[in-house]
């Protein structure tokens, strides 16, 4: 992170700005305490299931806290939990912020905020084992702790050539959208934040207005493009560069998705025609925001507060399902939907031939029990989850349409909610500080898929693993459940 704050630090010293000196404040604590760390020593280094659990979420936690170091020592965000709410919503990719005057920002803060999505989109320990290999051989915990959806495959057989194809597919995408919003008129600076804010699927703009303020259809059509391919599996992309296109197409759960924004689609344009009164007009403002909201970018051009109650609900359900599982989107990701809705169906074939054994596929694969349950336990949780945040969150004292839906957005990683307060032309600052730290938490939670920042709660993950018994040689573990 000291290094990857080098990049803000540049442009404030290119702009001449005085916040330059917060970030080189925030590096040097950064660099002391790395290097204070080498001088801790451990006999262990294997990295197990609860090892990773416990890096992903205590490093994620770690980088909120100093990540919004550099706002609080310039003064561009004083309190600290509204920068620390700010920088988790970018590292979260969720886009919620707490800013009402985001053009009063020195520009090196504004591209910290947007570069912080980009870090967090694809994840920045997946980015860590794409750079520095470990020598456990249990980096795949790692990478299925901190990545999104049911299930975590390697592309290739190493774990940290697959990183590096990820992110080398990240990174080329993000260079191809930043010459077409270049091409489109935008300044330098505004094509390569906005850029970064897309890839990561965060929504964080340097304007007030946000996209709204280019009043271009040539831009949206390229952000509503580029929100759409990241926010579908990335691995779709490498079987396209093997040249298995056909593959690819054959994936079950981007041709749902397909159907499901299509029908979204078709549902918004009809309903909000006649505020529109042409076709044309009313697709434009409909096709970028289903493409905003499924992807959780949370990018808007309207006010979808203000439109009618079909309108509304859809984009409701587009922000609970959210993108595909292996992207930078968030949300429940569309293939759980997909497992949760197959469950269902083998439950009733159950009940109505009770000796038939049924199975549960997903692209023609049979899935196993384990993942099966797995999506069915994350929606259960996710949604106690969530109705505790309701709760807290209560407390404030908002209307249930801003309580429901800064809850949802948190969560689910999409950033902007309905209603006046924190709606799509409103912002998260007049909220308490507790509701700020609820729902920067809920955003960290959303992010790492929940399990890794709830492990931080549960006592095996602080109990001594090598326990040795009584007669065992020191050199053989004792091996928990955990494991």
């Amino acid at each position: 992170i000291a290094l990857l704050m080098l990049l803000p630090a540049l442009v404030g010293l290119l702009n001449h700005e005085r916040e330059t000196i917060s970030f080189f404040i925030t590096i040097a604590i950064l660099l002391a305490l790395s290097c204070g760390s080498f001088f801790l020593k451990t006999e262990n280094h294997s990295i197990y299931a609860r090892e990773g659990f416990a890096i992903v979420a205590l490093s994620w936690i770690l980088l909120g806290i100093f990540g919004a170091m550099p706002f609080v020592i310039s003064g561009s965000i004083p309190n600290v939990f509204g920068a620390f709410f700010e920088i988790v919503s970018g590292f979260t990719t969720t886009g919620a912020t707490v800013l009402t005057d985001v053009e009063a920002l020195p520009r090196c803060m504004s591209f910290w905020r947007c570069f912080s999505i980009w870090i967090g989109g694809m994840g920045v320990l997946v980015f860590v084992l794409a750079i520095v290999p470990l020598s456990s051989g249990r980096d795949m915990h790692i990478l299925r702790a901190e990545s999104p959806g049911p299930s975590v495959g390697k592309l290739v057989p190493k774990m940290r050539h697959s990183a590096m194809i990820l992110y080398g597919i990240y990174i080329a995408l993000t260079l191809i959208e930043m010459l077409f919003l270049l091409a489109g008129g935008m300044s330098l600076f505004d094509a390569v934040t906005h850029a970064f804010s897309n890839a990561g699927t965060g929504g964080f703009s340097t304007r007030n207005a946000g996209i709204a303020s280019f009043d271009s259809i040539y831009i949206e059509v390229v952000l509503t493009v580029f929100m759409f391919l990241f926010s579908i599996n990335f691995n779709l992309f490498y079987l396209i560069l093997l040249k298995r296109a056909a593959d690819a197409f054959k994936d079950e759960e981007f041709r749902i998705y397909l159907i499901i924004l299509a029908i979204s689609l078709t549902a918004i344009t009809a309903s909000i025609f006649p505020l529109y009164g042409t076709f044309a007009t009313a697709f434009r403002y409909s096709s970028f925001q289903v493409a905003s909201i499924v992807s959780t970018t949370g990018f808007s051009t309207a006010d979808f507060s203000k439109w009618p109650a079909l309108a509304q609900t859809v984009l409701w359900f587009l922000m609970f399902l959210g993108g595909c599982a292996g992207s930078t989107a968030g949300g429940l990701k569309c293939s759980r939907f997909l497992i949760l809705v197959k469950s269902v169906r083998r439950e009733l074939r159950r009940l109505s031939r009770p000796n038939s054994v049924s199975v549960v596929r997903l692209s023609g694969e049979t899935l196993d029990e384990e993942t099966v349950s797995g999506a069915t336990m994350y929606f259960i949780t996710y949604v106690c989850i969530f109705l505790c945040g309701l709760l807290l969150l209560s407390l404030n004292g908002l209307d249930f349409e801003t309580t429901f839906s800064s809850v949802l957005t948190c969560i689910s990683n999409v950033g902007p909610g309905f209603g006046s307060i924190v709606g799509p032309t409103g912002s998260f600052a007049t909220l308490s500080w507790f509701s700020k730290f609820v729902l920067s938490i809920l955003m960290l939670i959303g992010r790492l898929e929940i399990f890794p920042m709830l492990m931080l709660f549960s006592p095996a993950l602080w109990r001594r693993r090598h326990l040795l018994p009584a007669g065992k040689s020191k050199h053989i573990p004792k091996v928990s459940r955990i494991q």
